[in-house]
């Protein structure tokens, strides 16, 4: 029994600890490339991958057929609020109606929180648009971060994690969590694809995010091992 609850208790610090270091590193990612930004260290890198997914011949003219512009348009659209909220209301609703009354607070304060942070940064940094390219979709806001990427970190594994913790088998957590990945990284690519945002926006974006999901993540299991919240479920 006693060595049974020591490894319990060295897999949860294993746990808590990687945690931590990402978190760590995703803030330490974000000001890295906010400090280059800043300092104009980025334009160059920028720049180049902006170019490489154009016709050199045309710089207004996307690389690949008419059909991937289209599809890079349609995945866009899963980093707006439109798409977000529909799916941030829905999983809210489901968790609801499992009784997870606490986790679908949690989900509706740790997305509207990630939205906050995002609007707050790109009035902070207000950096300028991309202009070396034609944008392939209307803009509105500042660059930095990309606000389409950021949201779909923040939204998709926060969404992600917090289904995962109600769901009892393994194979479909680890579904949850891919496909909240896959997701983040095609809004990401799309954006720059675009040209609607410079590279170090979108790595921003999801430095940023990315570090917004996880850290709700352990708050939500401290709040479990306390007791404030559904347990995690594992499966039998």
């Amino acid at each position: 029994m006693i060595s049974f609850l020591r490894d319990i208790f060295h897999r949860f610090e294993a746990v808590t600890l990687a945690s931590l270091v990402i978190i760590a590193g995703a803030i330490w990612a974000f000001g890295a490339l906010a400090s280059e930004m800043i300092e104009g260290d980025l334009e160059a890198f920028d720049r180049t991958i902006l170019v490489a997914l154009r016709n050199p011949a045309d710089l207004s003219d996307p690389i690949g057929p008419r059909a991937v512009e289209v599809m890079m348009r349609d995945l866009t659209a899963l980093g707006g609020i439109t798409v977000l909220s529909i799916l941030t209301i829905s999983v809210i609703l489901f968790l609801a109606l499992k009784g997870n009354r606490r986790s679908a607070g949690i989900v509706a304060v740790a997305i509207a929180g990630g939205q906050g942070l995002s609007h707050l940064s790109k009035m902070l940094f207000s950096r300028p648009r991309p202009d070396l390219v034609p944008h392939g979709v209307e803009v509105a806001t500042a660059s930095f971060p990309s606000g389409h990427s950021m949201m779909a970190a923040v939204t998709y594994l926060t969404l992600a994690v917090m289904l995962a913790r109600v769901e009892p088998r393994p194979k479909i957590k680890v579904l949850y969590v891919a496909l909240a990945v896959c997701l983040t990284a095609a809004v990401g690519c799309s954006r720059v694809y675009l040209g609607v945002h410079w590279p170090s926006d979108v790595l921003a974006g999801w430095a940023a995010g990315a570090g917004w999901a996880l850290a709700w993540l352990m708050l939500a299991s401290w709040l479990a091992s306390k007791g404030e919240i559904e347990p995690d479920r594992k499966s039998a």
